[in-house]
């Protein structure tokens, strides 16, 4: 996917902007090469903070910077905002298949929306060093999608086989 592509179309929601945080996210993919862009996405984000192409516009825009704490916090934004949308509960560790399902019958984009996020956010999390909490959200990912079209198992697998290092590195 293009870091300068801000344009909903590929993305997993039909959710319209509005002409004035469109033309924001617009100027922002155009500064982007100049490292003027975070001022154009913090406002259309003000404007629109519950929209889902501005967290991913903003989501991508600290990732490829890798200010990844920040993108951590924004990938956590995108999954309460979703999982708002789609009655989930708010703690991923409460998400059942049954209401999962539920969720796909209201809208099956926004579903695999929300569990990109939880992978993303999983993934900041190992990149975060915290490899138990990314694991725990990989294990969940895997559970829910047990076809692996999230493609969350081979992140799993390499997460799990960093644990070991990391406790003997804890208890050393």
């Amino acid at each position: 996917m293009d870091l300068l592509d801000f344009d909903p179309t590929p993305l997993y929601f039909d959710d319209p902007l509005a002409p004035e945080v469109e033309g924001l996210l617009q100027i922002a993919a155009d500064r982007y090469a100049e490292d003027q862009a975070e001022p154009y996405l913090m406002r259309a984000y003000f404007l629109a903070p519950h929209q889902l192409t501005v967290l991913v516009a903003v989501y991508r825009y600290f990732y490829y910077r890798h200010c990844l704490a920040e993108a951590r916090l924004t990938a956590q934004r995108a999954m309460d905002e979703a999982a708002r949308r789609l009655g989930f509960p708010q703690d991923w560790r409460d998400l059942t298949d049954q209401l999962l399902g539920s969720g796909v019958h209201r809208s099956m984009g926004l579903v695999r929306f929300y569990l990109m996020a939880l992978k993303a956010h999983a993934y900041l999390d190992l990149r975060a060093s915290e490899l138990a909490e990314g694991c725990a959200k990989l294990e969940k990912l895997v559970t829910l999608d047990p076809m692996d079209r999230m493609g969350g198992r081979a992140l799993l697998a390499v997460a799990r086989a960093r644990l070991p290092d990391i406790a003997s590195m804890d208890a050393g």
